[in-house]
């Protein structure tokens, strides 16, 4: 992903931080609303033909609507969410994560108006087009990039990430075939990012957590300070003490089986004897 890259060089530094948390207080200012003013909520949903007439907040307003009405669902869904959007954060950087947040919804309006011409101009089909499918993103995401990562489901039984995503994606393929047009459009429009993001999965590669953990290992090896001996040397065998300044000719090698950052040079590189 070439023009990811170029994007998040010239981007990155506008990316939003924590936007998991920020989606999570929207879920909880729509719960609510939906258990003090129910009816206000319908003011909120992603309806075409509405913000055509003028209603244009229905693009923004739509996100704060939660997924489920039940209290104990919601709770679940903070909890899980939370976790899942912040691991993805970690692994991919804020503003790759903001791209695949911000594209699953921008497909999920596109999607909506498109049902809305096919249809006729039809209102009323709002409430299928919500953030259930984005969250459902979410889960997909982690389960390609980590599937052996365990959950504990109901906070008991641990179960892997892979079998869970492989449920959830029949439970999609049977609502997708199952319901109807506009379920098929919901259901597509709010994935479209993960196929996309995922449809080549060798450009992901490096950031799979195992990439992620060895580049974060390189950098702290990096930036380990330089040894600066007497003189301004920045290298002395731990045998004969002789430094670079005593002679430039001199080539110095660290041991792999000392135990510690011990560095000799080539006359004693094979002679010394093992720190242990």
């Amino acid at each position: 992903m070439n023009w990811m890259n170029k994007m998040e060089r010239k981007f990155g530094r506008y990316a939003i931080h924590n936007l998991t948390v920020v989606l999570l207080v929207c879920y909880v200012v729509g719960f609510i609303v939906s258990f003090t003013i129910p009816e206000l909520l319908y003011y909120f949903t992603l309806e075409p033909g509405l913000i055509l007439r003028g209603q244009v907040w229905r693009l923004i307003s739509w996100i704060i609507v939660p997924p489920s009405g039940n209290i104990i669902a919601i709770i679940f869904i903070l909890l899980l969410y939370s976790s899942l959007g912040r691991t993805l954060e970690s692994v991919w950087g804020a503003f790759r994560y903001n791209i695949y947040i911000f594209s699953g919804f921008l497909f999920t309006i596109i999607g909506a108006f498109i049902s809305y011409f096919i249809s006729g101009g039809l209102i009323g089909f709002g409430g299928s087009f919500s953030t259930y499918y984005i969250n459902m993103s979410i889960f997909l995401a982690c389960a390609s990039i980590m599937p052996n990562m365990e959950l504990l489901l109901y906070g008991i039984l641990p179960v892997k990430f892979k079998w869970l995503a492989y449920l959830n994606a029949a439970m999609l393929a049977v609502n997708f075939f199952q319901g109807g047009l506009i379920t098929k459009i919901a259901i597509g429009a709010s994935l479209l990012n993960f196929v996309i993001f995922f449809l080549n999965n060798k450009n992901m590669q490096p950031y799979k957590p195992k990439q992620v953990a060895r580049r974060k290992k390189f950098k702290q090896e990096m930036q380990r300070p330089v040894n600066h001996y007497e003189g301004g040397a920045k290298h002395k065998c731990a045998v004969c003490g002789r430094t670079e300044l005593d002679n430039p000719n001199l080539e110095f090698r660290y041991c792999s089986k000392c135990n510690g950052n011990y560095e000799y040079c080539q006359d004693h590189l094979f002679t010394h004897e093992h720190v242990k």
